[in-house]
């Protein structure tokens, strides 16, 4: 080889080399809110040098779009099961490559057959967490306005009588119409994951029925809504609920915070770390979903967000308080009353948004 060209080539060896060196300096990570320890991001980037840009959002249909739209800039991000299911169909996500996840046999296989549903093999996905869907409510509130009527029963928002009696103390449902509308359609004995146009109607009905009670619509800001007592009652994600009950009782205002799964039976959602098909720095990536395998920082996750995660190796550390609460690690009994959420067509979720702008708006 004639000695300019390979001296060009070498040159070129080492501008790869550099760049590859570059590219893992930086991870961009978009999550959800109040939903991971900060410690954990700062002790990745000690152990790896990785600096971790992270940003939240507080709807699935937030990232969806974001993701949808192209260029976004992140690394990893955590959809939830049935939307992964269906943008993995668009070809938004890179396969996630297990060579480089060296704690990957730390995840409950049973676990991972479940949400192979949405994601064949799980070659798009890793598990992070899952939860329910269910009652956040102020004990006290609701024992003066209501009596002794049971707490785990979605009558309490969905029954107008019931309901009104809730309008001054605050009702919240989660800004989710996905969600909301599959667990509305549930309680009216429908399939949940319907996308007939009269059950949707139906489930409309039932909403409109009691929308006057109603007080906001919000995915996020419900947490701290519950522990200062500015809300009595929240269909939220348990962690959330379960993170404004802790804040309650650290404040010590006599705010006392409760959960339930609702007896008539709930959506059961798994989110999920996954990589953009154009994410710029897929090696960082993997090494920081390989970060958040380990055992400790799984059981932190739980700990923190005091949500349940798929991860055998967590489970000794994760609190007894968070590990034997039922609103996080529920019984086998209550766990078959739980249903998981299809994606839906594309059709009918334009159809579905436009129901529930009708929804929020009382139109």
């Amino acid at each position: 080889m004639n000695p300019k060209k390979l001296g060009l080539a070498a040159a070129l060896a080492v501008s790869v080399s550099t760049a590859a060196i570059a590219e893992e300096q930086v991870v961009n990570f978009y999550n959800w809110s109040d939903y991971i320890s900060p410690e954990i991001l700062e002790n990745f980037t000690k152990e790896t040098g990785i600096k971790v840009n992270y940003d939240v959002y507080d709807s699935n249909e937030g990232l969806e779009a974001k993701l949808m739209a192209g260029g976004s800039g992140y690394d990893v991000v955590v959809p939830t099961g049935s939307f992964l299911e269906r943008q993995v169909q668009a070809g938004i996500y890179a396969e996630i490559d297990r060579s480089q996840l060296s704690n990957y046999d730390n995840l409950d296989s049973v676990m991972l057959e479940k949400i192979s549903r949405h994601d064949a093999g799980n070659k798009h996905n890793v598990p992070y967490a899952w939860g329910t869907i269910g009652l956040g409510y102020n004990v006290d509130m609701l024992k003066e306005r209501l009596g002794d009527i049971p707490v785990d029963s979605l009558d309490i928002i969905f029954k107008p009588e019931i309901a009104a009696k809730l309008k001054d103390c605050g009702i919240t449902l989660l800004d989710s119409p996905a969600e909301v509308v599959a667990i509305a359609l549930n309680y009216l004995g429908l399939d949940p994951n319907s996308e007939k146009k009269a059950d949707l109607k139906k489930a409309s009905k039932l909403l409109k029925s009691v929308r006057d009670n109603y007080r906001k619509f919000d995915s996020s800001g419900y947490i701290s809504d519950l522990a200062n007592g500015d809300t009595c009652v929240a269909l939220g994600y348990n962690g959330d609920v379960l993170q404004a009950q802790g804040r309650a009782e650290e404040a010590g205002q006599g705010v006392n915070i409760g959960y339930s799964i609702p007896k008539e039976g709930t959506l059961v959602w798994f989110d999920l770390l996954a990589i953009p098909s154009d994410a710029p720095h897929k090696q960082a990536a993997h090494k920081l979903i390989d970060y958040i395998l380990k055992g400790e920082s799984a059981a932190s996750i739980s700990n923190f967000a005091y949500y349940a995660v798929a991860n055998k190796a967590a489970e000794p550390m994760v609190l007894e308080e968070v590990l034997n609460n039922p609103g996080i690690y529920p019984s086998d009994e209550v766990k078959a009353n739980l249903f998981p959420q299809n994606a839906h067509a594309a059709k009918f979720d334009r159809l579905l948004t436009r129901t529930w702008s009708g929804i929020k708006t009382g139109r």
